[in-house]
């Protein structure tokens, strides 16, 4: 069983649908360095000002990467949807960041 995207908000609740089950915290993990490349890639782009798309295609991968990590650990609670889904971002190094995504994993009926 897999959480579709549309089973997961910011939200503490989903419309129409009541929660018959807490499973807890779920949550994906990611880290992610961008290669010497990139960064010289990046580097140019900043010479120039305005949105960094190498950069901007890292994160939003990352953040996809730990989005589906966390509704696979969702489903393997037995969950059918994730509430009050969050984000957090930290440096882990230079150029090293990790990115979280977690909610609470619940099972629900319309």
């Amino acid at each position: 069983m897999s959480v579709p995207h549309m089973m997961t908000t910011t939200a503490f609740e989903l419309s129409e649908y009541k929660i018959e089950k807490n499973f807890g915290l779920v949550r994906g993990i990611t880290v992610r360095s961008r290669s010497i490349i990139g960064n010289i890639g990046a580097g140019f782009q900043m010479l120039f000002g305005g949105n960094i798309s190498l950069y901007a295609s890292m994160c939003e991968r990352a953040r996809e990467d730990a989005f589906n990590l966390m509704l696979e650990h969702a489903s393997q609670q037995g969950a059918n949807a994730v509430i009050g889904v969050r984000y957090d971002a930290t440096e882990i190094m230079g150029g090293v960041s990790e990115v979280l995504c977690y909610g609470t994993a619940v099972k629900v009926t319309p």
